[in-house]
């Protein structure tokens, strides 16, 4: 069971990119959440949330072309617990937040969206006369075609 949620807040820093492993693109950056409440002298902020964000392949990329410190944002994603031991052999642990999905904040100021374009590979550069003639030539089809005309 996973749990996933939606969350908004500030991008607390600048979003890192990094290609780990086999051209996979992986980025994070530090989201801050400060929830306001009313307080009989008026409004207050409370302690601020700061959860780690970490976006893989595509979406690595548009969050790193699109999103910069201090912008307000809307995270989807599945809450982690990730822990460690620290140098001195005491256990540690934060909350991460892999997204799914991350854009700004619409409710806070606007934003204009851009396809991102995806590289053209070899196979779509086949034409269809070449697509219907690999079909026709398969060798599978023969094959039925000579079983039902000797039936």
């Amino acid at each position: 069971m996973d749990a996933t949620i939606a969350i908004t807040g500030n991008v607390g820093s600048e979003v890192q990119l990094r290609e780990p492993r086999e051209g996979l693109a992986y980025a994070s950056f530090r989201l801050g959440c400060t929830p306001r409440s009313w307080r009989p002298d008026g409004w207050r902020d409370d302690e601020t949330t700061w959860i780690g964000v970490v976006c893989n392949k595509s979406l690595a990329l548009n969050v790193k072309s699109s999103i910069n410190k201090g912008d307000p944002v809307v995270v989807v994603g599945r809450l982690r617990t990730e822990r460690w031991i620290d140098a001195d052999g005491v256990e540690q642990e934060r909350l991460k937040l892999d997204a799914q999905s991350v854009g700004h904040d619409l409710g806070r100021g606007t934003s204009v969206f851009r396809r991102s374009t995806r590289p053209v590979t070899e196979e779509a550069e086949v034409s269809i006369g070449d697509l219907m003639l690999a079909i026709e030539e398969e060798p599978g089809d023969a094959a039925e075609e000579a079983a039902v005309h000797a039936a």
